[in-house]
């Protein structure tokens, strides 16, 4: 399971790297949401849920 997790974040910062010419204009949106999302896998993890 943890290793499914570590995998689709690690897809998930590969995708919010503004490399490709489509998303130079994004901004901080997709590295807000990944903020979003390891918050609340760590909350997960250190409550016990995970």
């Amino acid at each position: 399971m943890m290793g499914i997790l570590l995998l689709i974040l690690l897809l998930l910062l590969l995708g919010i790297v503004p490399v490709w010419p489509h998303s130079r204009s994004w901004g901080y949106g997709p590295s807000g949401l990944m903020s979003v999302v390891l918050i609340i896998l760590i909350f997960m993890l250190l409550t016990g849920r995970l």
